[in-house]
């Protein structure tokens, strides 16, 4: 196995069965141990860890040894004495008794220790990130990310998929995020753009015949970072012709299964389904965490009548007042509480009310606006009994069900009621095709500009927008949203009408997408797709929250890269050579 001209084995091979074979190991000295003038290193490399034992007297350069110095040694494999295996270790059986030693390159000694039980901090280890790297468990999630990808490219390639490479220069388009821009030195003061998602070109795939396409796509983002998010990231991404959206969670679940099987995970299938006005009803958000029972009920007739300011002014702006029963938790102090209404305040709840359930009546401030009829009637529709905390937001349905489910996840975090090792996976179904925004006053695609709207809702695009939802799905796994996708427009005057809606001209629609919509001239398929975020996946797989674990070389918060220095400065010679003078604006 892995056999070199410099190395017979790997430092995770060898075992009992090998004892008295005469081998050849390479790698880096983990650690060093002088017992008794006899020097024992625990010799790593990607695949595990052996012992070898060196001699001083029989071999002087023993003594100089360090940590992380690599080296080459060739000796015979004899057996642990007894009580010293280490059964942790595949190779804990043996040890390898050194007669020839040959240090291939000394180290300075790391700033911090290559020990998966010593975590640096995240800039240091972004720096080095050549020796954090060298860590086992960041060597498992590299593997664990190489079995995912190739799981998704055989399951894929099963179903009569094409893996097809798409520009990595294209046209600025805009798509949601910025774009990152490329100066074309042939071509002076045009640009290319490094492609946010291959949308377009995946399209146009489906308009030249080629029926099921996948690739796992770079996609460049220049967007604000989060732990979920990069300038660059990994897409498996996926579009089929003459599908309907049951073909595509059929495919994708398929994907999904090939995919956890690596890690021995069993899923269950067929996915749960909530359409995106269920799932912000009860869960308070378009990615539910499905791995807890807490759902936020509508109060708002129960309460309409009661004599509290706050409930009665949301039910006379057409709004709604929402409860979510917080099981057990009347022993959360006011601190608590308080911390509780602030996060509501910050997804834009005017305030949170609150009562406890004591001795079968609602305690609180507001209990005095609300008579004993009404409080049994509450009590009875949100299920509460002794001990529970109910916790109020009155407001419009996107504000109260969105702080309402902010709040709902600080309470699973704070009570611990998460299960750890399990995975519940849901299609957010049915979104609405444009959302309005207040600032600009103008209509915005929800998702991308491309998604079908349901044939029932065609007819409402010049008079009413907002009521049009499109085919179009998210799949979201433990509260995190892994992919997004639609069944996509392929009729060029929908298409048009579309980019008339949120305000491109027809001038601009041709400058920008005019490609697309010419290549629909020549009768395109129906055809749908999605993109599945690998990192994101990847993460999850593993049980982590931030993908840059499972990112050889991601950037940090301030999308720099320590380790390389970019972004950084360029001479002033290869800004004349690209017609380029910079005015740099001072912030």
């Amino acid at each position: 196995m892995l056999t070199t001209t410099l190395r017979t084995h790997t430092c995770g091979q060898l075992t009992s069965k090998d004892i008295k074979k005469e081998i050849k190991l390479c790698g880096w000295v983990n650690s060093r141990r002088d017992h008794g003038g006899i020097i024992f290193i625990d010799l790593r490399d990607k695949y595990g860890f052996t012992q070898v034992v060196l001699d001083p007297s029989k071999i002087p350069d023993a003594n100089k040894l360090r940590r992380e110095w690599c080296i080459k040694i060739e000796g015979k494999v004899r057996e642990r004495p007894k009580g010293m295996e280490n059964k942790k270790l595949i190779t804990g059986e043996i040890e390898v008794e050194v007669k020839k030693l040959e240090i291939i390159n000394e180290s300075e000694i790391p700033p911090f220790e290559i020990d998966d039980r010593i975590e640096a901090n995240e800039e240091i280890r972004l720096k080095y990130r050549y020796l954090d790297l060298r860590r086992p468990v960041m060597q498992e999630r590299l593997l664990i990310r190489h079995k995912a990808a190739q799981a998704a490219r055989e399951y894929l390639s099963s179903q009569g998929f094409l893996e097809i490479e798409t520009p990595m220069l294209v046209k600025p388009t805009p798509e949601g995020a910025r774009d990152y821009l490329v100066p074309s030195r042939i071509n002076p003061g045009k640009f290319y753009a490094l492609p946010q998602s291959p949308q377009l070109y995946k399209q146009i795939l489906m308009v030249a015949g080629c029926d099921r396409y996948f690739q796992l796509a770079r996609c460049l983002r220049d967007e604000d970072l989060r732990a979920d998010r990069q300038p660059e990231h990994t897409q498996i991404d996926i579009e089929m012709s003459f599908v309907t959206e049951e073909d595509i969670f059929k495919t994708v679940e398929g994907l999904m299964e090939a995919v956890f099987k690596t890690r021995n995970i069993k899923i269950k299938k067929p996915f749960v389904r909530l359409s995106y006005n269920e799932a912000m009803s009860r869960y308070g958000s378009d990615k539910p965490d499905l791995r807890f029972n807490l759902e936020l009920i509508d109060v708002t007739n129960t309460v309409a009548d009661s004599d509290f300011e706050v409930f009665k002014s949301a039910v006379k702006n057409k709004g709604l007042i929402k409860c979510l029963n917080a099981v057990g938790c009347s022993n959360f102090s006011r601190k608590d509480i308080d911390e509780l209404i602030e996060l509501s305040k910050r997804y834009h709840a005017k305030g949170m009310a609150w009562a406890k359930v004591e001795k079968g009546k609602l305690e609180s401030s507001i209990t005095k606006y609300i008579d004993e009829k009404l409080q049994k009637e509450l009590i009875k529709v949100t299920k509460a009994k002794e001990g529970d905390l109910l916790l109020f937001i009155a407001d419009s349905f996107k504000t109260t069900c969105t702080a309402l489910g902010q709040v709902r996840l600080a309470i699973a975090e704070k009570l611990k009621t998460i299960p750890k090792n399990e995975y519940k996976f849901c299609w957010i179904t049915d979104f609405p095709l444009f959302a309005w925004n207040e600032e600009e006053q103008k209509w915005e695609p929800e998702h991308h500009p491309f998604c079908m709207p349901k044939q029932e809702h065609i007819k409402f695009l010049d008079s009413d927008p907002g009521k049009v939802y499109a085919t179009l799905y998210d799949l979201v796994l433990n509260g995190v949203e892994l992919c997004s996708g639609s069944l996509r427009i392929h009729k060029p005057e929908i298409q048009k009408k579309i980019f008339s809606i949120i305000g491109l001209s027809e001038k601009e629609a041709e400058k920008k997408f005019g490609f697309l919509l010419e290549a629909y001239k020549y009768a395109g398929p129906p055809h749908g797709g999605v993109g599945i975020g690998l990192d994101r996946l990847v993460t999850l797989l593993i049980g982590l929250k931030d993908i840059r674990e499972v990112i050889a070389f991601p950037k940090n918060k301030a999308a720099q890269c320590p380790m390389d220095g970019s972004p950084s400065d360029i001479d002033e010679k290869q800004l004349k050579e690209l017609n380029i003078k910079l005015d740099i604006v001072k912030k």
